[in-house]
């Protein structure tokens, strides 16, 4: 067990290197490929009536002449122990872990995805447990009375949730429960856990159902057609041939075998939203990292951008990696091996 951990640490580092060089590549190399010169990079960051003496300073400054090896040197050495930046008139310190800085906001990169993290870590997490519990109680129950009423009827309400788009039910949502009868509070609210959890939890409850909604339909379907697979085979007759208890065959021998493809998408679903629901965060008006995100790209600010997705890699990884080792406690066949 240990030796299997320790693999999938190395192999989860690994990835975090090529995910950091692929997105350094995209943000910094293609366009150098593209054509675009080291003064093109450097305008996005100078005022539009800067002079070309200055957009060709802050070019130097900012490394944009350099080789693409040193540029990127110089990043991940900044998330190791941080990074000086040149500002022309003063220098200012972005502290490790430094994913970028700034020269919009004038401000290192990395403090504010950790103020933004609290808002989409909340958000994720709550609907997550909304959409676990009930898309696999709706489709456990679906796969036990096949071509029932219920099953007829949870389908198609899966359906619905998965056709729908995410933006639509948020509106709507806000326009019923929060402007017309007042039970939920506007978009834009957000209380910390810390401060009260219940004003938390309150202010969160329409943005978690929402979200929840595409996702418990999603998983509703899985649950029920692993379940239908699971619940034919021949471990399930001997089971019961053995006299055990319908309940203990449903949940220890069914629900468990069909519970491994749900641990492989619930760790990419997790760990993409921790990475931002942009379209959650934009209908409520939430500022996370998916608004973070786009709020860099309207103002074309590139270090914002490529530190939430350095962030969501991360997330994405460390998700698998969680997941990986869940493998080993719901299928005995991973320990053996």
């Amino acid at each position: 067990m240990l030796a299997y951990v320790i693999r999938r640490l190395i192999a989860a580092v690994g990835l975090l290197f090529v995910v950091s060089v692929i997105t350094f590549s995209i943000f910094y190399l293609v366009p150098r490929l593209a054509g675009v010169s080291a003064e093109g990079l450097a305008s996005r960051y100078v005022g539009r009536t800067a002079t070309a003496a200055t957009v060709a300073a802050t070019a130097r400054r900012m490394g944009f002449d350099d080789p693409i090896y040193v540029q990127y040197g110089r990043f991940a050495k900044g998330i190791f122990v941080g990074e000086d930046i040149d500002l022309g008139a003063e220098k200012d310190h972005c502290p490790a872990p430094c994913l970028g800085y700034s020269f919009v906001t004038k401000q290192p990169v990395f403090p504010e995805l950790v103020d933004r993290a609290k808002v989409t870590f909340s958000l994720a997490a709550g609907a997550a447990v909304i959409w676990v519990v009930f898309g696999i109680a709706v489709g456990v129950l679906s796969a036990l009375r096949r071509g029932s009423l219920f099953d007829r009827a949870a389908m198609t309400v899966a359906l619905a949730g998965v056709s729908l788009p995410v933006f639509w039910t948020g509106l709507i949502a806000l326009t019923f429960f929060s402007y017309r009868w007042g039970l939920a509070p506007p978009g834009g609210t957000f209380v910390p856990f810390t401060q009260n959890p219940l004003s938390w939890a309150h202010a969160l409850m329409l943005p978690w159902i929402t979200l929840a909604l595409l996702f418990s339909a999603q998983y509703a379907r899985l649950t029920r057609a692993g379940m239908l697979e699971t619940m034919g085979e021949d471990y399930i007759r001997t089971a019961r041939a053995k006299g055990l208890p319908e309940r203990k065959v449903v949940v220890k021998h069914g629900l468990r075998g069909a519970l491994t493809p749900l641990l492989t998408i619930f760790g990419l679903d997790f760990g993409l939203l921790i990475g931002g629901a942009v379209l959650t965060e934009s209908a409520f008006g939430l500022n996370g990292l998916g608004k973070y995100a786009v709020d860099g790209i309207r103002g074309n600010d590139l270090p914002k951008v490529m530190g939430v997705t350095l962030l969501a890699a991360l997330f994405v990884a460390l998700a698998n990696l969680v997941v990986d080792l869940l493998y080993a406690v719901v299928d005995p066949r991973v320990r053996a091996k």
